[in-house]
């Protein structure tokens, strides 16, 4: 799993959005002339903070001001976000998916192969870097909201704390996941898309798009419901022990809800460690890889798998059964309900001959 640990920013020109006071600008300009804004690097995504998205004219948007409570930091909308910056792809195809691509002016950290009704609008959106970008090349977008996907979008720091992008009048948003919830369902990925769709003035465009995910989750559990319960073990990583998906992750319920059976469900944690021992007890039939940026790519995780002596009776190794999800099908926003359909076919196949 990518474990959302900060990473090096690049040092850009400071270049604060226009929105601002120009006496704000001016400060904020030398602040980060002289400190490098280390000042700012203050209270991340759980702290208490409360921030006003206002309308230049003075007036609220029909539909607003609205209210988000979003990790502890309450933002009031008084209209929807004009430039959106999404750190990490998940939070970006989310925005696709609703219909949000005129909103969006720079987006960071592509992780996996882009849904492929999204690639030509993705490709369309100013990639500001390869990983998380710096605050300074954040601001050169001019965004008035900045989404992220893991906690390290707005990691302290590296000075993409909330605190920073508010005191430069920039609301911002974290995926729900990493609110310190103890549980993440497929409710939660349904629920992160009509909070966007709140914040963006675009409610009947998330319900439809929520119905349409239903649909697809409904149809594929359909699909395999007289089929016999397949036993599968997520392998996200590791080698002296497996980092593998909790009872509490929703690759659990994923696993369910595609016609199996997470062999490690009584894993009482979202993610946690389990031995090589219990794995080899635990017998699965399927193993399920987690692909995603930075990690390694899977032919090295499945070559590592199949060289170890200890493994070698574990049916899905004897039989070289593997099902290949990206982290991001994991991920809260549009692509679980994806994932559920990808795993079933790989788990019984023949109900999707």
């Amino acid at each position: 799993m990518y474990d959302g640990m900060p990473r090096p920013g690049s040092t850009l020109p400071l270049r604060v959005p226009s929105r601002v006071p120009l006496s704000r600008r001016r400060t904020l300009r030398g602040a980060a002339l002289a400190t490098a804004l280390a000042a700012v690097l203050l209270s991340g995504c759980g702290a208490q903070q409360e921030s006003t998205s206002r309308d230049d004219s003075g007036g609220a948007a029909e539909g607003f001001p609205i209210t988000v409570d979003n990790c502890g930091t309450k933002t009031t909308y008084r209209k929807p976000p004009a430039r959106a910056v999404t750190i990490h792809q998940h939070p970006a195809e989310l925005m696709l998916a609703l219909g949000l691509k005129d909103r969006m002016v720079g987006t960071a950290f592509p992780d996996s192969a882009v849904l492929p009704e999204f690639r030509e609008d993705f490709k369309a959106i100013p990639e500001l870097a390869k990983k998380e970008p710096s605050f300074e090349t954040v601001l050169e977008a001019e965004p008035d909201f900045v989404y992220g996907g893991y906690a390290s979008a707005f990691a302290e720091n590296e000075g993409r704390s909330r605190k920073a992008f508010a005191d430069a009048g920039i609301d911002t948003y974290l995926n729900r996941e990493y609110c310190g919830k103890k549980q993440v369902s497929m409710k939660d990925a349904y629920d992160e898309i009509n909070t966007i769709g709140r914040i963006f003035g675009v409610e009947d465009r998330a319900e439809r798009l929520v119905e349409d995910l239903r649909s697809r989750v409904d149809k594929t559990a359909a699909a395999v419901k007289d089929e016999r319960e397949v036993s599968v073990f997520v392998y996200d990583s590791g080698d002296k022990s497996a980092f593998t998906a909790g009872g509490k992750s929703l690759g659990t319920e994923i696993i369910r809800l595609a016609g199996g059976r997470n062999v490690f469900s009584d894993l009482d944690e979202v993610f946690g460690d389990a031995s090589w021992e219990q794995v080899v007890d635990r017998k699965p039939e399927v193993i399920a890889i987690y692909d995603y940026a930075g990690a390694g790519n899977v032919e090295r995780k499945k070559k590592f798998l199949l060289s170890q002596p200890a493994l070698a009776d574990v049916p899905a190794i004897k039989n070289k059964r593997f099902v290949v999800l990206p982290l991001t099908a994991t991920m809260l926003g549009v692509r679980p309900p994806y994932a559920v359909e990808d795993l079933a076919r790989g788990l019984h196949p023949e109900s999707f001959r």
